[in-house]
């Protein structure tokens, strides 16, 4: 099986940076990407992908990394089910970085 993915846009704002219990690094961030073709508009549509790294690769896009930063990210597709605070089931797609350029 494969679940490879590479994205180019701009960040959408600073990265969040913390700490997990266990000590782990971890930033989430979002990235803008311009779609290559227009809608029904007429316009170009952009596509904001949330994005999360770890540990070595969280530490290097919180220092180097700013809201309108360029960034090419390569990882993998990740889907993960959560629960709201109204008990409702959610489901939520991010990519797991492995590499930020």
């Amino acid at each position: 099986m494969l679940n490879k993915i590479v994205i180019m846009g701009r960040l959408t704002r600073d990265p969040e940076y913390r700490t997990t219990g266990s000590g782990l690094s971890v930033a989430n961030f979002s990235v803008a990407v311009d779609r290559d073709f227009p809608g029904q508009s007429g316009e170009k549509e952009t596509d904001f992908i949330d994005c999360v790294a770890w540990r070595k690769t969280a530490e290097f896009v919180t220092k180097y990394m700013k809201k309108g930063s360029m960034v090419v990210v390569s990882g993998r597709l990740q889907i993960r089910a959560w629960t709201d605070k109204d008990g409702n089931e959610r489901r939520t797609a991010e990519v797991v970085a492995e590499n930020v350029y």
